[in-house]
């Protein structure tokens, strides 16, 4: 990949200024050119984008007026959200998508003044495209009600978007009788530890730190994005990690794979975040997780996201632990109703299956400090000689 002059473009989702051509893309169908456009990527967090100065397309003349009068008049929306909106604009715009743009940057910046936070606004951006993209009419309930009705996503994705329309038309003052959809419960995946550390060595510098922090801590991603190095205890080796969707806060240990990891870290001496944020390196995790997936030949690989990490980690800190409210403090659950879902979850993998364990003998400090830093606990003391185990 070629560099680009530090002055010529910054990345749209973390800001860096160390940005890639990298390579092109074919024109769509509908521009006036019929040129390739130019593909950049961020050398941070390998985010791929299309930059588009214009409305380089063919289409209905009336719409492309006004969708430039909303670019020109949305003078409160960042780079990234124009860039977004220019990289929609490679089609013709159908006539829903520009009666509804001008409201739903309104509303948008509504919710951001009533504090809600980037990637909740980021949400409901891809609710309301999505709808509009089925053909939906946002300005017609029952008309959109029909457009989910017929649509193939899940009912817990259905139910999502009814929660998210009920703050839409309450915004625009029009009354509908929300449709019901019930959330069934999947059992999500739970991999192996070896497949885990096995995927998270093929993983990047960065990547692969950010996902032994969620494997190690069981935070959510947007947690562990959010850390700063002053949350990190570098003597006790600790991190203290911030609730977020009304978790409650906890100070947690490190282990030393994930310490290593951390000090490893490269970052700049301005630099106040471990992470960037969490939607770079996500775009950066599928690209890795599909051509690792395809080199080591596990399909299983493509069913690790983010939230497994967090799966993996409560269920198996129930099975070893035995205790709920111990998952329920690691965790940051406010309720004990909520660990339930891993109490269950650990008895539905282990139930056909007998503790094996791993057993070593310490009878020194040193060997005893050792044995728990990769995960032995002691058990009992035998003729003057300390047992550790760990499970298989």
């Amino acid at each position: 990949m070629e560099p680009i002059a530090q002055t010529a473009i910054k990345c749209p989702e973390c800001g860096s200024l160390r940005v890639f051509h990298d390579g092109f893309r074919k024109a769509p169908s509908n521009a006036l050119s019929s040129e390739p456009i130019q593909r950049y990527r961020c050398a941070e967090y390998g985010h791929r984008w299309s930059l588009h100065t214009s409305l380089n397309v063919i289409g209905n003349n009336k719409a492309s007026s006004q969708i430039s009068v909303i670019l020109q008049d949305a003078k409160n929306l960042t780079s990234t959200q124009k860039l977004k909106i220019c990289a929609e604009m490679e089609r013709t715009p159908t006539e829903n998508e520009v009666k509804a743009a001008p409201t739903i940057e309104k509303f948008l910046n509504q919710l951001r003044n009533d504090g809600r936070k980037a990637i909740t606004l980021l949400n409901y951006r891809k609710a309301l495209r999505l709808l509009l993209r089925a053909g939906a009419d946002l300005f017609d309930p029952e008309n959109t009600k029909a457009v989910l009705a017929k649509s193939t996503m899940k009912d817990s994705s259905k139910k999502t978007i009814t929660t998210l329309l009920d703050v839409w038309f309450e915004f625009n003052g029009i009354s509908w009788k929300a449709p019901k959809y019930s959330a069934d419960y999947e059992t999500p995946y739970i991999p192996t530890e070896a497949e885990i550390d096995q995927f998270i060595a093929c993983l990047g510098k960065k990547t692969g730190t950010f996902c032994q922090f969620l494997k190690d801590t069981g935070a959510r991603c947007g947690e562990i994005s959010a850390l700063r190095w002053q949350d990190i205890d570098f003597a006790q080796r600790r991190v203290t990690i911030k609730g977020e969707k009304h978790s409650n806060g906890r100070t947690l240990p490190l282990s030393p794979k994930t310490f290593d990891m951390l000090c490893n870290l490269p970052h700049g001496k301005t630099d106040e975040r471990l992470f960037a944020g969490s939607s770079g390196l996500r775009s950066t995790f599928f690209l890795q997780r599909k051509r690792k997936a395809k080199q080591l030949a596990n399909p299983n690989l493509l069913k690790i996201h983010f939230h497994t990490f967090r799966h993996w980690k409560a269920t198996t800190e129930q099975h070893k632990t035995k205790d709920p409210w111990h998952v329920k403090m690691m965790l940051g659950h406010k309720s004990i109703q909520s660990t339930e879902t891993y109490i269950h979850l650990e008895q539905m993998l282990y139930q056909e299956t007998s503790d094996q364990f791993t057993v070593k003998v310490a009878d020194t400090m040193d060997a005893a400090i050792k044995l728990m830093e990769v995960g032995f606990e002691f058990h009992a003391t035998v003729e003057g000689h300390q047992l550790f185990r760990k499970r298989k």
